[in-house]
């Protein structure tokens, strides 16, 4: 017997426009230039801008995060136990899977019900600010 599921939640590229335009006026609010993506849930980009002035070399780190929180379901940064970065777990991740894997963090997982339908990345601040921008386009989701 063949089983099958239905009635999946699936990002919108006008969705991913939202969510974009909202991490983009955080972006303007903390007046940090990004590079920002949006990829579906199966790690795909679905959209991608450059803000001027962003730094070019994040721009594939931006995408990396996107897809990193898509394909693992979390948020993206180090390996930690306890409270404690996992240094040899988090090199050995990001060397195993480059393409899939980051321990820098500024890439959020999107949550419909439960499942994951995309992920925001963002990149060309610290750390924190990266995080800070993504965070209106997880919330721009609820208004999607």
């Amino acid at each position: 017997m063949l089983h099958i599921t239905r009635n999946h939640s699936k990002l919108t590229l006008e969705g991913a426009r939202a969510l974009l335009a909202a991490a983009q006026r955080r972006a303007e609010e903390i007046r940090i230039p990004m590079d920002i993506a949006v990829v579906d849930g199966g790690g795909h980009l679905l959209l991608f801008e450059r803000m001027e002035g962003a730094k070019p070399s994040s721009i594939a780190i931006s995408i990396l995060k996107a897809r990193s929180a898509a394909l693992w379901r979390a948020p993206t940064g180090p390996a930690m136990s306890g409270d404690q970065v996992n240094l040899p777990a988090a090199l050995g991740l990001a060397i195993a899977a480059p393409d899939y894997q980051t321990p820098v963090r500024g890439g959020l997982p999107l949550i419909v019900d439960g499942e994951v339908v995309g992920a925001i990345g963002v990149s060309a601040g610290t750390e924190d600010q990266d995080s800070d921008v993504a965070r209106p386009g997880v919330a721009a989701l609820e208004k999607v």
